[in-house]
């Protein structure tokens, strides 16, 4: 549970790590900004326990590395998502122009009657009780629409900011790598061509001796 709200490494070096593993992967960098584009936008989405299906699928629409859009799911943390939240909730209640209040205990009040609903509801089904929506209906309203609205639409920013900053780097990495592959098939090449003149010089070295012998045994 620590791991997942702070690692041990810190946030720095848990990020250094996926930028990491996104540059080394084998693929052609427009595809891979494809995929980061779709995890970033996801990880941003209210989608709990959906995340990785659904940058999976939205790579697949997009014609995106799969990798590179599960790692992009990473951009979000327990520790930065409730103040993401908050803002999110704050310009979507702007956008959709919703005039519930928008405090901890109303959030706190709508979350509670969606669960007491769901569990209502989940019981009923093997019951003969009445199914109740209004506290599922209300939080839908007043919550999540107004979180996904206001999510998507910094989310898309800061994906096509992801989408166009990958690329370059992603290139700048596979041009670095394919040169140090050739520096390290010359330095190959060399190391053989040395071994083999030096076979040579000492076969060559050894036929002369044996030469030499040959004329000293006919003496």
């Amino acid at each position: 549970m620590r791991e997942m709200v702070y690692p041990s490494g810190g946030f720095k070096r848990a990020t250094r790590y996926v930028i990491h593993r996104m540059r080394r992967l084998p693929d052609e960098p427009h595809r891979i900004a494809r995929g980061v584009f779709a995890g970033f936008l996801i990880g941003f989405l209210p989608l709990p326990g959906l995340q990785f299906v659904a940058a999976w699928a939205a790579a697949r629409v997009m014609r995106g590395n799969l990798l590179a859009a599960l790692l992009g799911t990473f951009n979000t943390n327990p520790v930065t998502t409730p103040f993401f939240a908050v803002f999110a909730m704050t310009l979507g209640h702007w956008l959709l122009g919703v005039e519930a209040p928008l405090t901890a205990e109303a959030i706190a009040r709508a979350f509670g009657h969606a669960g007491v609903d769901l569990w209502h509801n989940f019981v009923a089904i093997f019951t003969t009780d009445t199914m109740h929506w209004q506290g599922l209906i209300r939080f839908w309203h007043d919550i999540y629409v107004p979180y996904f609205i206001g999510a998507l639409l910094p989310g898309l920013v800061i994906s096509a900011a992801a989408y166009y900053v990958t690329i370059p780097v992603v290139q700048a990495y596979q041009k670095a790598r394919a040169a140090k592959h050739e520096d390290r098939k010359d330095r190959r090449h060399k190391l053989r061509a040395t071994v083999a003149e030096a076979a040579a010089r000492l076969k060559h070295r050894g036929d002369k001796t044996e030469k030499s012998r040959k004329g000293d045994d006919r003496v």
